[in-house]
């Protein structure tokens, strides 16, 4: 069965940085578009960017654009988030997701991860 697993969530003060990763196990990863979610308490999942197969098309959300990084490794099945420059506001449960198409519905991802939080403090 198809498994994604977040890993590098934490603690951090604002103006830092965390690099999540997510492996993905299950499924010819290189044929798939990759993405990562967030949920912060009381608000709904939001996209926050995602990446094509081969790493050659990246989409971000307007208010990480310049703060964050996605990329992958497809050598090993594997995906990042490099996030600088960490705001309070970036504080959510983050979720990597994957789906055969480039897009940035939720409700369209086809595999989800088990979610690793990030929180900023002030």
């Amino acid at each position: 069965q198809v498994q994604l697993v977040e890993s590098g969530g934490g603690l951090v003060q604002a103006g830092g940085s965390l690099r999540l990763s997510c492996a993905a196990s299950g499924l010819t990863f290189s044929r798939y578009t990759m993405a990562w979610f967030r949920q912060a308490p009381g608000k709904e999942r939001e996209f926050v960017a995602n990446i094509n197969w081969s790493g050659g098309n990246t989409d971000y959300t307007d208010s990480v654009k310049g703060r964050f990084t996605i990329s992958r490794d497809n050598a090993k099945n594997t995906v990042y988030l490099q996030m600088n420059s960490l705001k309070p506001e970036d504080t959510a449960v983050y979720y990597c997701a994957a789906d055969r198409q480039f897009q940035t519905s939720s409700w369209r991802y086809d595999y989800w991860g088990q979610g690793t939080q990030v929180t900023v403090s002030s």
